[in-house]
């Protein structure tokens, strides 16, 4: 009886060892799964919260800005953009009276004293032009426009002076300064030409023209009204020169043309935009 005290005694003391040293290494397991945990969770922001900054701070401290979106530019609207465009294409009719005799503008270029010439001109253009724009309105403020190439065969009546007619074939430029949805626009315009007059300078007028092959140059400005898409009109003050450069001396002296005054211009566009 006593042994089987014994035993029993001895078996519940192991059982208790046993016990306490399985409960001894849970606590082992468990302390060092905290110290995992928390040597982890002192390093997790420096590496796993450096792509995803929730506070607004960068890695180096830096504060991260949200990225600021410009607003799309607004294109404001423009009715001229019906009459004036890239390759717009029309025929137009200039005519007028230029009566106000000066001296030749460029008279400084040519070493000139821009004296007049005694024997004054009245003279009567009538241009019929064909004009292309090669380019979109664009230009900078008040410089904003497009710009138009011409071509003419050109006749001028002489209404007055010692010859009666002077045609010649013209190229010149124009440039209109348009502003947005402007009824009318101010434009710019030069050219430069070639012909034929009736000399009167050979048959014995010493101040009229020195031979029949001519220059020209022209220049002026004016302002243009567009009724409608296909149809507008123009008015304008104008220079123009005739002369033979010089070719006629010193047999005959090159006189010149001088005059100054207003035309009038219709136009009508061919094709469509």
């Amino acid at each position: 009886m006593a042994a089987l005290l014994y035993g029993a005694s001895a078996g519940w003391t192991q059982t208790q060892v046993a016990g306490s040293e399985l409960r001894h290494e849970v606590s082992e397991d468990a302390d060092t799964s905290l110290s995992a945990q928390s040597f982890s969770s002192s390093f997790a922001p420096e590496t796993a919260l450096s792509g995803t900054d929730t506070t607004g701070e960068g890695a180096a401290g830096a504060r991260l800005e949200p990225e600021e979106r410009k607003p799309a530019a607004l294109k404001l609207p423009d009715s001229n953009e019906r009459y004036y465009y890239k390759h717009r294409t029309e025929l137009s009719l200039e005519t007028g009276a230029l009566w106000i005799n000066t001296p030749f503008v460029f008279d400084v270029f040519v070493g000139g004293d821009y004296k007049h010439n005694p024997l004054h001109y009245t003279l009567v253009p009538i241009f019929p032009a064909v004009r292309w724009t090669p380019g979109r309105v664009s230009g900078p403020g008040p410089l904003r426009g497009n710009t138009e190439l011409t071509a003419s065969f050109s006749l001028t009546v002489i209404a007055r002076g010692p010859e009666t007619a002077y045609g010649a074939f013209d190229l010149g430029f124009r440039r209109n300064f348009i502003q947005r949805n402007w009824k009318v626009v101010p434009y710019f315009d030069g050219w430069l030409g070639m012909g034929f007059i009736n000399a009167a300078g050979p048959h014995g007028n010493p101040l009229a023209q020195g031979q029949d092959f001519t220059f020209t140059v022209g220049m002026g400005t004016g302002l243009r009204y567009q009724f409608n898409d296909r149809y507008g009109a123009s008015l304008a003050g104008n220079y123009m020169h005739v002369s033979n450069l010089y070719l006629s001396e010193p047999q005959y002296i090159d006189n010149g043309i001088n005059v100054v005054g207003a035309t009038v211009t219709v136009y009508q566009a061919v094709g469509t935009p």
